[in-house]
């Protein structure tokens, strides 16, 4: 039982992690707007993120768990994995960088696997790795398409108090849909690697879901105002409806990814919509500089992780 405290622990260090970091993925648009306060939208962002985790996290959880690595790993393996995957993503977000919490925990498991002389299931992490690219062009097709009717609409009865208020409300509650999808996918990416060791003790997916989801508010809460920051205006100038159609079409894709139970980057998502609906705007309007810094994260991230889990596995076994 003491040897899986640790375990516990470095899962929910990567729960709010994931708070802290995607917090601007649920809410920087809304923040970035001026519709919401951060403190407001921490909220909001906290309690949908638990409720997703708690209801539709387990499909993510059995992936992670199960599906990366084939073979049973130790513990001791599982924890370095994931605490690994912590320190990075605790570094990128006190960089101001929204990074993959998926790409990090999915080259963790497997740089720990391979370091482990487990059996890792290559065509598993390519096909994930695939739709980590396929994800962003679909949700910038989808906040075009989506801030182009909306607009349309807008356009057609902006006379009417009731449309004049409508962007308002509709990205607050974007705000909360993208806050579940969040908790729904990323509860297993935080929990799922811890899911066979503590589920022999009785904690299955929705205590899991608790626990992960409970931590990711808590980070989002203390520690999220800085990615905030970033997708709030660091990528492209946004106004209430440009905000929602990217929120909604980053709550979709993850959302739809969740159900299939494949672990995808709500940062890769948020950003590909943001630079959508800021290409509408015209080219000049996109902050270029930061796209390829956020880019250039989204490759060095899962290998890097890979890397330094394998070196962290194998110093602590030459050890001890």
């Amino acid at each position: 039982m003491s040897s899986l405290i640790p375990l516990l622990l470095a899962g929910m260090y990567v729960g709010w992690n994931i708070g802290a970091n995607d917090a601007g993925n649920c809410i920087g648009t809304s923040v970035g707007s001026g519709l919401l306060t951060f403190r407001r939208a921490a909220l909001l962002v906290g309690s949908f993120a638990m409720l997703g985790a708690v209801l539709q996290g387990d499909r993510v959880m059995e992936t992670v768990g199960k599906g990366i690595v084939t073979s049973e790993l130790s513990v001791l393996a599982i924890t370095i994995a994931m605490a690994c995957a912590g320190l990075f993503v605790t570094a990128a977000t006190f960089f101001r960088l929204p990074v993959s919490t998926s790409q990090v925990i999915v080259g963790g498991i497997a740089g720990v696997g391979l370091a482990a002389s487990a059996r890792v299931d290559f065509s598993r992490v390519i096909s994930i790795a695939e739709v980590w690219v396929i994800c962003p062009i679909l949700t910038g097709i989808l906040a075009i398409v989506i801030n182009f009717v909306v607009s349309r609409l807008l356009r057609r009865f902006g006379s009417n108090t009731f449309w004049q208020r409508l962007p308002g409300v509709l990205l607050v509650g974007s705000a909360a849909y993208v806050s579940f999808s969040l908790g729904a996918n990323h509860v297993g990416t935080a929990m799922g690697a811890a899911l066979g060791p503590l589920g022999e003790l009785g904690i299955g997916p929705l205590g899991l879901g608790l626990l992960g989801g409970g931590a990711m508010a808590v980070g989002v809460l203390t520690f999220g105002r800085r990615v905030t920051g970033t997708v709030a205006g660091g990528i492209t100038p946004l106004d209430p409806v440009s905000a929602f159609a990217a929120q909604l079409a980053a709550a979709l894709a993850t959302h739809y990814f969740s159900i299939l139970g494949i672990p995808v980057s709500t940062s890769q998502a948020i950003v590909g919509a943001v630079l959508g609906v800021g290409l509408m705007h015209g080219i000049r309007t996109v902050r270029l500089r930061k796209i390829g810094e956020i880019a250039i994260g989204w490759v060095a991230t899962p290998l890097a992780a890979g890397v330094f889990a394998f070196l962290a596995y194998r110093l602590v076994i030459w050890l001890f």
